[in-house]
């Protein structure tokens, strides 16, 4: 079965989570490309600032606050793009929330919210879509989750236990639509560390603000990518060079990732900079100051990822392995010319 996805500027595009980082920056392209779209998320001040930035580079949006772990309030967000724009091509679901917190530190209660949030949340928003979808006839799924869905960290594991859910699901959901012959495609984006406000926004106990595992990408790399999976449908997308070679370091080898994670990872998720689990963070309620794309990171967040580009430019893949293999038999060529034996006088 092959989907085929309408170009941009034909689609009404839902994205969920846009009040700011990756959501944001996603919105604001989608319209810049003229797709008309429906913005969501808890913080209303955030999402009035973004259908106002659209509006102002000529674009059309229509906000809906909206907390996704209430289903009713995620239907919500499907039944305003029918009502506002007269159906829904695409569903890009990027709302989470995040703790640092070792397990034993780690309350029931935060548990729950975190996997509302963050598997709940997705699966709301896909059974919210997917009737609209059908009704369109064709359409995305979009589902933002992150390396952790495939590798988690320590002090992540209620993170990571909700985005290894997701990825779980998507799985099945992808072989449901197939068998039924539905032209719906599900696609997975899976980021590394984004300079985005998320982990200013964390509930953290360690004692100290947190910062995503180095190397760390600006929120555009992530938001190309979202935007080529609403035209092409692709399976999974790992943003990111590192992220690629954390989860293929993963596949060869788990038990040297330990370790390495044991020694290296606690630090590198904390800044100098101190915060209590009591400072504002928004596990439970936004917290609006942070309505932006950018996280504090940016002096040391890569402006680009070519080993993502290549992803998402087939041609560029080929031509890329076409040079290194031209480059390898050459090396071989010479490497064998130097061994070859001296002719006999």
């Amino acid at each position: 079965m092959r989907v085929q996805l309408k170009p941009i500027e034909q689609q009404v595009v839902a994205v969920v989570g846009a009040s700011s980082g990756i959501g944001r920056e996603t919105a604001l392209r989608f319209a810049r490309r003229g797709a008309k779209v429906v913005v969501a998320a808890r913080s209303e001040p955030g999402l009035q600032s973004l259908v106002r930035e659209i509006a102002r580079g000529g674009g059309e949006a229509t906000a809906v606050v909206a907390d996704v772990a209430d289903f009713a309030q995620v239907e919500a967000i499907a039944d305003r793009a029918v009502a506002a724009y007269g159906r829904l091509d695409s569903w890009v679901h990027l709302a989470a929330v995040a703790l640092y917190a070792t397990v034993e530190q780690t309350t029931p209660e935060e548990y729950r919210r975190v996997i509302d949030v963050n598997l709940l949340g997705q699966i709301y928003g896909a059974k919210a879509a997917l009737p609209r979808l059908r009704r369109a006839g064709r359409g995305a799924l979009i589902h933002v989750s992150s390396v952790e869905a495939r590798r988690a960290f320590p002090l992540h594991s209620a993170y990571a236990a909700a985005k290894h859910g997701v990825d779980g699901f998507v799985e099945a959901l992808r072989v449901e639509l197939r068998h039924e012959g539905v032209p719906i495609n599900v696609a997975q984006i899976m980021p590394a560390s984004i300079n985005t406000p998320l982990f200013s926004k964390a509930r953290t106990k360690m004692g100290r603000k947190p910062l995503g595992i180095p190397p760390i990408y600006q929120p555009a790399i992530v938001a190309d990518a979202i935007l080529y999976a609403a035209e092409h449908p692709v399976r999974d997308l790992v943003v990111g060079g590192a992220g690629q070679q954390l989860l293929l370091a993963q596949r060869l080898s788990p038990r040297l990732l330990d370790p390495l994670l044991a020694r290296f990872g606690f630090a590198a998720q904390q800044t100098d900079e101190p915060k209590s689990e009591d400072d504002p963070n928004n596990l439970v309620g936004p917290v609006p100051q942070y309505d932006r794309v950018e996280g504090d990171f940016g002096d040391r967040a890569r402006p680009r990822s070519y080993a993502t580009w290549l992803e998402m430019h087939p041609a560029g893949r080929w031509a890329a392995a076409g040079a290194a293999a031209v480059a390898g038999a050459a090396l071989a060529a010479r490497a064998t010319r130097h061994r070859a034996p001296a002719r006999l006088p």
